[in-house]
């Protein structure tokens, strides 16, 4: 099962440090992947989930277990003319990955190839070997199931 930092996070919110590059790299050395907000603005990349605030090169975001969610349709083309996997959905039920997983939003139902976002937040979400892999900001939580 893949497991995804939500933006960094290992054992819940942190809204100081999410999507702060540190933060992240941490959450990667911990062995998870990590999904990050990316924005673009005048010719820069930048991480921040509502709003640019920590810029970043071409390079950090070419990283193999790095999930790029664009936050902008600036950001969304940019990412795709990269070496990133890269990603893009606001409420959207469900959203195909630029590698071909289904991100699947909070609280859907969920299907095999599919990324299953914040488990934690809805009671009853049996998850073992119905999904992909788990995106969630308890991620430490599901290491061993």
């Amino acid at each position: 099962m893949i497991l995804i930092s939500h933006r960094g996070n290992l054992l819940g919110k942190n809204e100081k440090l999410e999507n702060n590059p540190d933060y992240i790299i941490e959450a990667e050395k911990n062995g998870f992947d990590v999904e990050i907000d990316i924005w673009f603005k005048n010719g820069q990349f930048y991480l921040g989930h509502d709003k640019p605030q920590y810029k970043v090169n071409k390079k950090f975001l070419e990283n193999s277990k790095f999930w790029c969610h664009a936050k902008n349709k600036s950001a969304l083309y940019e990412l795709s003319i990269i070496n990133c996997h890269y990603f893009w959905h606001e409420t959207d039920d469900y959203t195909i990955t630029s590698l071909g997983y289904i991100w699947i939003y909070p609280n859907k139902p969920i299907l095999k190839n599919g990324i299953c976002v914040l488990p934690e937040k809805f009671e009853n979400r049996d998850i073992n070997n119905k999904c992909k892999g788990i995106c969630s900001d308890y991620i430490l939580n599901y290491k061993y199931l």
